[in-house]
């Protein structure tokens, strides 16, 4: 356990410092990156959701299934 929540911090110092170091590093402007990550930020949230909604609905048809395991319950294929 010990080493795992090393492992965890090392992790989130380096993405810390890796993201600082971009940032400054960065040749476009402030405004140009803050638009850029934002848009980048919104996309990532919209695919989350996406994927949250698709888990969900498939964990309710499982829970149904489970619910009334004498009635089939249609499966979606993607």
């Amino acid at each position: 356990m010990r080493r795992l929540l090393g492992f965890l911090i090392g992790i989130g110092t380096g993405a810390l410092v890796g993201a600082t170091v971009a940032i400054l590093l960065t040749p476009e402007s402030g405004k140009d990156l803050r638009s850029e990550l934002r848009s980048r930020m919104d996309g990532f949230r919209r695919e989350l959701q996406e994927a949250s909604a698709q888990r969900r609905a498939e964990l309710e048809r499982q829970l149904e299934a489970m619910r009334n395991p004498h009635r089939e319950i249609p499966l979606e294929r993607n």
